[in-house]
């Protein structure tokens, strides 16, 4: 239920591209009572859906090697970045989504996945929300090469790690996504 203490004035359209970014000029009533006229950008390049994958019997988990503008823009590294499968929602289907993207990402066809969590990512100034999933896989799933749809300019390099090894990832600093340290962090209470 939409609160009764924010009412929306108007909206205006800055940018459209890959992400939209609108202005939103609104009445936010304070618990005093006062009421401030408020502005705010937001961005909006859609929800998204984020995965895990682990390997049960040999314990290990898959995550991807890819090259990340902002990181490379904001960072002293060289913008590749250790992250888990996830890619932006195709026709409001997180599942479905997650199901492609690991196929197009990893090579790996998976079919029972579970929805552990939703979280929007930054929520100060994007509208983006990620639907958060865990899927076993085993040698025998691998339908593809994987590597990343060529079309979406993805070079992808697949990687698995020890179930041993996700407490030196996460405390070294190797895992820079917040998405993927939210799954290993996940992995490390409950595998």
């Amino acid at each position: 239920m939409k609160s009764s203490k924010i009412i929306t004035l108007s909206r205006k359209l800055l940018y459209r591209g890959w992400s939209t970014l609108n202005s939103y000029h609104i009445l936010y009533t304070r618990e005093n009572g006062h009421i401030e006229s408020q502005i705010r950008e937001i961005y909006n390049s859609g929800d998204g859906a984020a995965i895990l994958l682990y390997n049960p019997d040999d314990k290990k988990i898959i995550l991807i090697r890819q090259f990340r503008l902002p990181v490379y823009l904001n960072s002293p590294g060289d913008g590749f970045i250790l992250e888990c499968c996830a890619g932006l929602l195709d026709h409001n289907n997180p599942e479905m989504t997650i199901i492609k993207e690991v196929l197009e990402e990893t090579g790996y066809l998976v079919k029972d996945v579970k929805k552990i969590y939703e979280a929007f990512a930054t929520p100060g100034a994007h509208m983006e929300k990620i639907h958060y999933y865990i899927a076993s896989y085993s040698p025998s799933m691998k339908q593809a090469k994987g590597g990343g749809n060529h079309d979406e300019q993805e070079e992808i390099e697949i990687l698995e790690f020890d179930y041993i090894q996700i407490p030196d990832l996460l405390k070294n600093g190797y895992i820079i996504d917040s998405k993927t340290i939210i799954l290993l962090q996940w992995a490390l209470l409950n595998l």
